[in-house]
């Protein structure tokens, strides 16, 4: 038995559908992502904490899940939103189904809806709250409830997903010590940096550069991650305390966001964001194009950037000329707003992390 489920815009605009998972109610920031593959690494992405998404591709669910194909132990997303919940899947390799994922994981859904209608109504009106419901699908109840959730714009959440305690990953006789600081580091980056010779230490998202010296890291790298970086000053001062030592420095997509932020560059909410794995960036130091995955709803000023003696863009967006990629000219510090670690591709922008090592080891000599 079908049971009936609704998910309500801010602005008003209801869609019916059916229950998918648990039947109850979730609430956050509706985004959309436009990738084929790989939903159960985009579901466990800590970047989407808080956030209601739209898978666009019809099929969600049609080769199951399974276990070690994450970047974090649970669930990020808040609910999805999608054509085709497929409970049936064909991949014998699979643990599970993904209703049965959802059950585990007590995450609400509804299927049955028209994702390209809804899609090109956010596209046109922008980021917005909205809340999906299968236990209560009275409108008028539901949009006193939405009115209580906070907007994305100015939240911080990386302290609420980052590891509350300090831990090791990969080949502790590695040569580069890396120090990371776990703003919602997903696990496939940690995998790119130990796989090439890096032993990392992970610390939460609020300590201090002083207690990550202590590690006497060669290099400190500052992860991805949910939420407004204009609201996380603690990060912001970490990252400025950080390039102060002259210590490479790597960051992603909220890391990159805190990197500006600590130069003096401001940030900004965007319409829609960038979420996907198709999205083109040109390397304007090489002249060559990319295609990246992306999963960011904030950017950074690309104006104030050009006014910036310090900063050069290395990367931007072809589809709409945003910023992509910053270095700094006196300091070894760079980042990028998009993800070359993406699991399970593209893989274009892999040399990223070659680019780091190769960065450690010219300062280590």
């Amino acid at each position: 038995m079908k049971i009936p489920a609704v998910l309500l815009l801010e602005d008003g605009t209801a869609y019916h559908g059916f229950a998918g998972g648990k039947v109850g109610t979730a609430y956050g920031e509706i985004c959309f992502n436009t990738g084929m593959t790989g939903y159960q690494e985009i579901f466990t992405d800590p970047s989407y904490f808080g956030q209601i998404l739209v898978a666009t591709h019809e099929h969600i669910g049609n080769y199951g899940i399974k276990n070690d194909e994450v970047e974090s132990d649970s669930i990020k997303i808040s609910g999805l939103v999608c054509r085709s919940f497929n409970v049936t899947y064909s991949r014998k390799l699979a643990n599970m189904s993904i209703e049965e994922y959802f059950l585990e994981q007590n995450k609400v859904a509804i299927t049955g809806v028209d994702t390209r209608a809804i899609v090109r109504h956010i596209r046109s009106k922008g980021a917005m709250n909205c809340i999906i419901s299968s236990e209560n699908t009275d409108l008028d109840s539901l949009k006193k409830k939405l009115k209580e959730v906070p907007s994305m714009a100015g939240l911080e959440l990386s302290s609420v997903v980052s590891t509350k305690v300090p831990y090791f990953f990969g080949d502790e006789n590695a040569s580069i010590r890396i120090a990371v600081l776990d703003l919602g580091v997903k696990k496939n980056i940690l995998r790119c940096l130990s796989e090439r010779g890096a032993y990392l230490k992970v610390f939460p998202a609020k300590t201090g550069m002083k207690e990550m010296a202590e590690w006497n890291p060669d290099g400190y790298f500052i992860s991805n991650g949910p939420g407004d970086p204009a609201a996380m000053p603690y990060a912001v001062q970490t990252v400025k305390d950080i390039l102060e030592t002259k210590i490479p420095l790597f960051g992603i997509c909220l890391g990159h966001q805190i990197l500006a932020e600590a130069t003096g560059i401001s940030t900004y909410k965007m319409h829609n964001g960038h979420r996907g794995c198709n999205h083109p960036v040109k390397n304007l130091i090489t002249g060559h194009c990319e295609i990246t995955s992306q999963n960011h709803g904030f950017n950074v000023k690309d104006e104030e950037i050009k006014d910036h003696a310090e900063v050069e863009i290395t990367h931007i967006n072809l589809n709409d000329k945003t910023v992509e990629g910053i270095r700094l000219k006196n300091k070894n510090a760079f980042s990028v707003q998009y993800h070359p670690e993406s699991s399970p591709g593209p893989h274009d922008s892999r040399y990223l992390f070659d680019d780091f090592i190769a960065m450690i080891n010219s300062t280590k000599k």
